[in-house]
This record gives structure tokens, sequence and C-alpha cells, in this order.
């Protein structure tokens, strides 16, 4: 099943008018570019984000990051204020800012390791809900799939929540089919492991 999402995913290029083709080399971006991105890095950090429920957009792909510019602009994902933020940019604009942010150093988590009881109980939850099939064996992410390794354990359990209720719907249903499975506790755990990674 995960498969056929993953599949699913990679053929959204076509939708997105070729915007998901990978740049032959990443270029660090012009000092135009990062005087840009520096509003993104002012919430998001520029690994690990420090704000309460933003995300760190360190170390994410940029077929990702385009994915979710894109679904922002075209109000297909309700995330204020990225919708008012992206609502003026180019096909160019995503681009160039999800080539821009995939420079950023990925988070890292700095404080203790989680507990061994926590550890296997996300474990199991990991294995048993295929995370790694479509997250990567290290949750780092891959194509349009994001880095979720070392996110912000608040973002996470939010948008764990959110895929249960479908009150964040997904580009692929893949996710929203997963978090049906999971309890409330369930989303403590996995947030809480997957963020200290």
């Amino acid at each position: 099943m995960m498969r056929r999402h993953l599949r699913s995913i990679r053929g959204l290029a076509p939708a997105l008018g070729g915007l998901l083709l990978t740049s032959a080399a990443l270029a660090a971006p012009d000092a135009a570019l990062q005087e840009r991105v520096a509003p993104c890095i002012g919430c998001h950090g520029s690994g690990m984000s420090a704000t309460e429920g933003v995300p760190s957009l360190g170390g994410q792909l940029p077929d990702y990051v385009v994915t979710q510019l894109f679904q922002f602009r075209e109000k297909q994902r309700e995330a204020p204020p990225m919708n008012e933020v992206a609502a003026g940019f180019s096909d160019d604009d995503l681009r160039s800012y999800a080539d821009a942010v995939a420079t950023l150093p990925p988070p890292a988590w700095s404080g203790p390791p989680a507990d061994a009881a926590l550890t296997a109980r996300a474990q199991a939850l990991v294995a048993k809900h295929q995370c790694n099939s479509c997250h990567g064996p290290d949750l780092a992410g891959r194509d349009a799939i994001p880095r979720i390794r070392a996110q912000r354990e608040d973002y996470l359990a939010k948008a764990l929540a959110g895929y249960k209720s479908n009150a964040r719907p997904g580009y692929d249903p893949a996710m929203n089919e997963a978090a049906q499975g999971l309890s409330e506790a369930d989303i403590k755990d996995l947030a809480a492991y997957v963020s200290r990674l």
C-alpha cells in the first residue's frame, strides 16, 4: 500500500507542471535570494526552529519544499501566514526558495535521548505504520517526502493529529490513512521519539 502511495507522490510532478524536476546542481542562493529567505529563517530558523508550532526547514529536500509552497500558493493547504507569503510566488520563485531552503543545515537534537521505554514503544509504531518505507530508513526524507528526523516535537504531534482528523489533507492520502490507527498516546510517543533522533 505504501509503495502505491510513493508512486502517486512521484507522479505528482506532471500535475505541478514540472516544478518537481530537480536542478542539475543546487547552487548556493545568491545575495538577493538570501535576503528574500531571511524572513523564512526568522520564523523557521536556519536549521532548528526555535518558534513553538513552527516547523524546522533545515535539511528538507527541495522537492518537498516546492510542493508545500505550491500548495500554500494554490490554497490547497491552509496555513496562515504561509498562504499570504506564497500568494505572489511565480513557479520560478517556488523553485528558488526550495533550493535555498535545501542549503540550510538539518536540525539536530541536543538534549538527552529518549528513554528506553519510549524508544521501544515508538520504534514498534514506526515499524507497524511503515514510516521508514516513505520517510527513509533514518527518517531524513526522500524525493517529495519530508524529513521528520529531529523535527520539533510540538509540530510533529500537531501534524499527526491533523492527519488523523483529516484537518490537514496531504497531497497524497498516505499520511491521512496511516494516522487513522494512531491513538493520542501513540502520537505523543512518535512525536517525542522522532524529535529526539
